[in-house]
Order: C-alpha cells, then structure tokens, then sequence
C-alpha cells in the first residue's frame, strides 16, 4: 500500500520482527507454528514447505517483507534490523541476498540486560544484535552526533566557542628533531619543553603561525600544565563515526516506560525509548521520513516524537500494526493496533500526568494521523470484475506500476493522475460502472488529453473509439485495462 507514494522515499527503517524463540506467551507471537501463519504458508510455499523446520519458515515469513522494505528505502537511508542469536545467521544471509553484501554497514551488539541469565549453560547471554544495510552500493549512517556542551568562549574570540587540543605530538627527537624545541610565553617569560618521546605537533615556523593567528592557549604558568592549540566549533565536524558495540543503555527499561504510559504490564519485552532514539539519531536526519514495519507499542514514535522536541527537528514516521498478534486477542477483539500502539502516540503527545519523567508529563506536542487499511487491491479482482477498487486506489496502482515512480494523489485532475519523468498519465475509469460511452477514450478525450501539454502521453481505459495510427499523430499511448471491467459497463 505503501509503494506508490513511498518507494525510494524512507531514510530509516526500524525492524524488530520476531526472534523466532517458539515462545507462546509473548503479545508478539513468533511461534511460527500458528494456524494463520500455516494457512499463509500453504499459500505461498505450497504443499512442498509442509515438512521445513522451524528456521526454515521463518526465513520463508521474512524474505518477501525485506523485498518490500528495500524498494521503500532511500538510496542514501539505512535498515537497522533487531534480532537474537535464534536467527542472527539466518538473518544475515537474508540480507545479504536481498540487500546486498556490499550494502552490509555493520552489526551492532547492545547490552540487553543487567541481570544474570545463567540457568542451564552458565553463560549469560545479555545481548543483541542490530543489523545494519545501507540503500546503495556505498551504504553509510549519518553517524553519532557530537555533544559540543564542552565548546565555550571564555575569552570571547571572535570566532566563537573553541576547546583545546594537545600540541604534544608523536616523534621522538631522534626521528624528528625539528619538532623538539622549546615554548615560550611572550606575555610571562614561562617556557616549556616537550617530552623527549614525543615532541609537539609542529615545528617553530608552525607554532609561529598558531601564535600570530592566536591559536595558543596558555597555562598559568608553567607548572599547572602545557600550552594548548584551540579548536572553534565552526571548524568541528556535527557527527564522529559510531561506535557498534552499545553497553550503556538500559535494554529492560522499555517495559518500564509502558508502564508509566499506561499504568499497567502490556508489553513484556518492548525496546527502550533511548534504544530507538540512538538509532534515529544515527540513521535519520532532522527531516527525514521513518519507517517501523511492526509498530508494537509505538515507541519508534515516540523516540521520533522526542527527538523533535528536543532540537526542533521535522522527522516523520509511519507505523503500521496488526490489529491482533494472538488468538486470544482476535477472540476478545482487542485491537492493539488502536489500544496500545496509537493510544501511546495520542498519549505521549498530549502529556502522561502521573509518568515519573517530567518531559513525558508535560507532552512532546506533534500530530499525527490513524489509517485503516482498506480492500486489498488485487489483480485477480481486477480481472474477474468481482471487486473493483476505487479510482484512486486503481490510478495509484496503474501510475506505480507503468512508471516506478511516486504517485501524488494530490495533483490527480481525473482523468489525468500524474506526471512522470517522461510522459503524463490519464485513467478513464468508474468503479461504478456509467455508460460504456464513458469509460472509453474517444474522439474528443483524445484531443482534450493531447492538449495537456507537448509531453508524451499515457492513457489507460477499459476500450477506445479511435485507431492507433491517429492516436500516435497525438502522442498518445493506450493502455486497456481488464477486459471484465469492459463487459460490466455494458451491464454482463
């Protein structure tokens, strides 16, 4: 659904699709072993799947979805993707074939928990891991952002906040003579040497230059410590590469953060508000769009939320939820996709009065909009006549698929729907079926279309009045939709 207004446009998508561990009791259910997914298995595997293993039709479940994210993702965007060690191999593979090993960023291993875990191998396992592939051939993240609360300008320069540098270097006298000589402080007369093992980063005729451009900052004196090279922050770069080892956050503090949400246990295992904010801030830019395929209890929106909060920023996100994970949820009808994911968002939004975290009281502001999914659009129903979509739906089904690129439904003037790189495109079509006359290009459609303007045109329509010959005079391409759209317009 998602396709026709987003391929290529995601900078960052977060996954955390299930571990495959064949627990039951999670809301999340991984035990791929459920009636639906069978039924979903049947059908798309066949008979031939019945007797895979478990690892196996894990890998059949996720390999169509990763297809999908990766014509969504940006060429210059990041999939950071959650997973343990049940399918860390098996995941790593799948991507590599669906992404790429040239787009293969890294793999991220975060402290998960503080406990210990030992029960029957006396080996704590207290991690996870994050897989990370880029949208090109030259993958990269944004990378972790500097904190520059240490840059100060206590001497008021011109050039604004500054912090200082060693000017010790790395050359022994032996090795680099030049770089051994001694300091002095024109002002006090102090004077220093530099350690024999080591030198300063430059020789007098650049310490000179440092001086004359009033580089140098001076001790006291010289017993408090060495002179050092000032570095401005206009000259610092906004982001260091990251590192992928995370030990300092806090993995089991998601839960608790639900908790002071809703006053109560729903989630067992959600990631933590600063896991999802670390990743947004490494993968997402200030104005990027952001992508969680498996919404759960929303905190990807949150971290979203939060972080626009904080430097004013325009991150976008989509989240999309099922409405039941477990039988007993269908059975109760307890849509969590309303209940929790988006009741959090409305939630955090608004403000949490009793949450224990003052930003979480006083609300992150922000909007944001609920969709339910309407009928599938399939290509079977098309053809057969027996359920056919709505004109918008069909003319973003038809721009997508003839262009590969972005429909914009805003810019959509029936009959025409959209412009391409190379060509507009027209729809005639009415899901409630008119008069043939009506949803056929004639004679005086195709000259209102070829009017449009001096591009190539391209024209779906379930029939046409006019010979090809005279629509190429006006650069017209017919397209015919299914022929059992032609047959209900005269009423079959």
């Amino acid at each position: 659904s998602l396709l026709p207004t987003h391929a290529g446009r995601i900078k960052c998508i977060y996954i955390d699709p299930p571990y495959n561990t064949g627990n039951e009791g999670w809301v999340y259910n991984d035990n791929l072993t459920q009636p639906l997914f069978k039924e979903w298995y049947k059908q798309v595997v066949g008979k031939e799947g019945e007797d895979a293993t478990r690892h196996d039709k894990w890998c059949c479940m996720m390999y169509p979805r990763l297809q999908l994210l990766k014509e969504l993702l940006r060429d210059d965007g990041a999939i950071f993707v959650s997973i343990d060690d049940n399918e860390v191999h098996h995941l790593r593979a799948l991507m590599d074939e669906v992404f790429g090993e040239e787009r293969f960023i890294g793999e991220i291993v975060w402290r998960t928990r503080n406990t210990d875990n030992r029960v029957k191998t006396n080996l704590s396992t207290d991690h996870e891991a994050l897989l990370v592939y880029g949208g090109s051939e030259n993958p990269s993240i944004i990378g972790r952002k500097i904190d520059r609360s240490e840059f100060q300008n206590t001497d008021d320069d011109k050039r604004g906040p500054w912090v200082t540098d060693p000017l010790t270097g790395k050359a022994t006298a032996a090795e680099r003579p030049n770089l051994h000589y001694v300091i002095e402080n024109p002002k006090t007369g102090d004077r220093w040497k530099p350690d024999p093992s080591r030198g300063w980063i430059t020789d007098e005729a650049g310490f000179k230059k440092l001086l004359a451009d009033k580089r140098i900052w001076w001790p006291p004196d010289a017993a408090t410590g060495k002179p050092r090279k000032k570095r401005f922050l206009s000259e610092t770069s906004e982001r260091m590469p990251a590192s992928s080892f995370w030990s300092d956050l806090k993995g089991q503090s998601g839960a608790d953060e639900v908790d002071q949400i809703f006053g109560e246990r729903l989630f067992a295992f959600p990631k933590s508000l600063d896991f999802l904010r670390r990743i947004l801030d490494y993968g997402a830019s200030k104005d990027a769009i952001i992508l969680d395929p498996t919404g759960g209890s929303g905190t990807t929106a949150h971290a979203v939320l939060a972080l626009n909060k904080e430097d004013g920023g325009n991150r976008r996100f989509i989240l999309c939820q099922m409405p039941y994970e477990t039988k007993e949820q269908e059975q109760k009808k307890e849509n969590i996709c309303e209940s929790i994911t988006a009741e959090r968002v409305r939630r955090v939004i608004k403000g949490v009065p009793k949450a224990k975290d003052e930003a979480l009281r006083a609300g992150l502001g922000g909007t944001f909009s609920y969709f339910r999914l309407g009928k599938e659009l399939r290509k079977q129903a098309i053809l057969d006549g027996k359920d056919l979509p709505g004109y918008a739906a069909l003319a973003g089904y038809v721009f997508f698929t003839a262009t590969g690129e972005e429909f914009q439904p805003k810019k959509m003037k029936p009959p025409f729907i959209g412009t391409s790189r190379d060509r507009d495109v027209f729809l005639i079509y009415e899901p409630e079926m008119a008069k043939l006359k009506d949803l056929a290009l004639n004679l005086e459609l195709a000259r209102s279309i070829a009017k449009h303007s001096t591009r190539r045109k391209l024209v779906f329509a379930p029939t046409k009045y006019l010979d090809q010959d005279y629509l190429d005079r006006l650069g017209i391409e017919f397209c015919q939709l299914p022929f059992e759209i032609y047959q209900r317009a005269q009423g079959k």
